[in-house]
C-alpha cells in the first residue's frame, strides 16, 4: 500500500478523541526526549495533602518514593479555567483543497481540550462568526468533553457560506459574559472585510476590555502561509472570490503581489504591536506545521499563570 500523508491519516482518524489523544500524547513524549526543561503536564494529578484532610485519596507509592504526602485530584479539581474562542466564519474555509483553516483550528482546539482534560482544568468553548453562535459553560468531566467534541464536529462538518467575522463584538460580549477570571484561547484568522483604522482601534478596544476584566489572552493566528502570508500564485491571470462577500474579482497576481504584501504586514504589525502593549500572545499557526505550536504556547502561557 501507498504510504499515506498527514492530511489523509487525519481523515482516517473518525473520532476527535482518537486524534487529539495522538496528538497530545505525542507531543508530551516529544518534551519528554527533549532537552528543553520547565514543562509539565502532569502535575495536576497529585497535590500536597494538607494536615486534617482524608486520608482516603493518598497516593502511598508515591510517598513511598518521594517520603511526602501527595493526594490524588479528581475532575472536580480544577487548577485553571479556559474558554476556546472558534471562528467558523467563511474565510476559515480556506483552501479549499487539503486541510482548511477551520479544521485545522477544530483539530488544535480538540487537542488542547484533551490536554485540559488530562490536567484537570476547566475549558469552555465559544463558536462564533458575526455574532457568538454557541457557547458552553467551562467545566473539566469526560462527559463535557466529548459534549464539546460533537459541537466541534458539527463546525467541521457543516461549514458555513458567505458568513463574515465580527470578532470586535465577539470580544465585548465574552469579556461581559465570563466573570472569572480565565484564559481565553483565540482561534482566527483575524481577517475582516475593509479592515479600516477605525475598525482596528475598535478591536484592539475589544482585547483591552478582556484585559481590563483581568482575563489572559493567547490569539493564534490560522494562515495559510504559503498562500496568505507568501501570495504563492502561479504567474498567470486567476479568479479570486471573497469566501465571506461573494465578491470576484480576475486579476493577474504578479501586478498586486507588492500592494498586498505591504498591506498584509502594515496590518499585522499593527496588530503585533498592539497585542505587545496589552500583554496578549499572539502567535501565527500555519496550517502545515502541526499542532506542536499551538500545545507548546498553552504550556507556557499556563505555567505563567499557576
Amino acid at each position: 500500500m501507498p504510504k499515506l500523508n498527514e492530511e489523509q491519516q487525519i481523515r482516517q482518524l473518525a473520532n476527535l478523541e482518537l486524534l487529539a489523544r495522538q496528538v497530545v500524547e505525542g507531543f508530551i513524549t516529544g518534551l519528554h526526549q527533549s532537552p528543553f526543561h520547565g514543562f509539565s503536564v502532569e502535575f495536576a494529578e497529585h497535590r500536597l495533602y494538607n494536615s486534617g484532610e482524608s486520608v482516603k485519596n493518598i497516593d502511598w507509592k508515591l510517598m513511598a518514593r518521594t517520603d511526602k504526602l501527595f493526594v490524588k485530584q479528581f475532575e472536580e479539581e480544577t487548577n485553571l479555567r479556559s474558554y476556546l474562542l472558534l471562528d467558523t466564519s467563511s474565510s476559515m474555509n480556506f483552501p479549499e483543497k487539503g486541510t482548511n483553516k477551520l479544521q485545522f483550528s477544530v483539530y488544535a482546539a480538540a487537542s488542547l481540550m484533551y490536554l485540559f482534560k488530562k490536567q484537570r482544568d476547566a475549558f469552555g468553548l465559544c463558536l462564533f462568526s458575526d455574532k457568538i453562535d454557541w457557547l458552553s459553560a467551562a467545566k473539566s468531566t469526560s462527559t463535557h468533553l466529548f459534549y464539546l467534541y460533537a459541537q466541534l464536529e458539527k463546525a467541521y462538518e457543516h461549514p458555513k457560506a458567505n458568513t463574515q467575522t465580527n470578532i470586535t463584538n465577539v470580544l465585548h460580549h465574552i469579556a461581559q459574559e465570563v466573570h472569572q477570571r480565565s484564559l481565553i484561547v483565540i482561534f482566527s484568522d483575524m481577517l475582516e472585510n475593509n479592515m479600516t483604522d477605525d475598525k482596528l482601534q475598535a478591536l484592539f478596544a475589544a482585547i483591552q476590555h478582556l484585559k481590563y476584566n483581568k482575563h489572559e489572552v493567547v490569539i493564534f493566528n490560522v494562515q495559510d502561509k504559503q498562500k496568505e502570508q507568501d501570495f504563492n500564485f502561479d504567474n498567470r491571470p486567476h479568479h479570486f472570490i471573497d469566501m465571506e462577500s461573494g465578491e470576484q474579482v480576475k486579476v493577474h497576481p504578479g501586478k498586486i503581489r507588492e500592494a498586498y504584501l505591504a498591506s498584509l504586514a502594515h496590518y499585522k504589525t499593527e496588530l503585533k504591536l498592539k497585542c505587545a502593549q496589552y500583554q496578549v500572545d499572539i502567535i501565527d499557526a500555519n496550517i502545515d506545521e502541526g499542532y506542536n505550536t499551538v500545545l507548546r504556547q498553552y504550556l507556557i502561557k499556563r505555567n505563567k499563570m499557576v
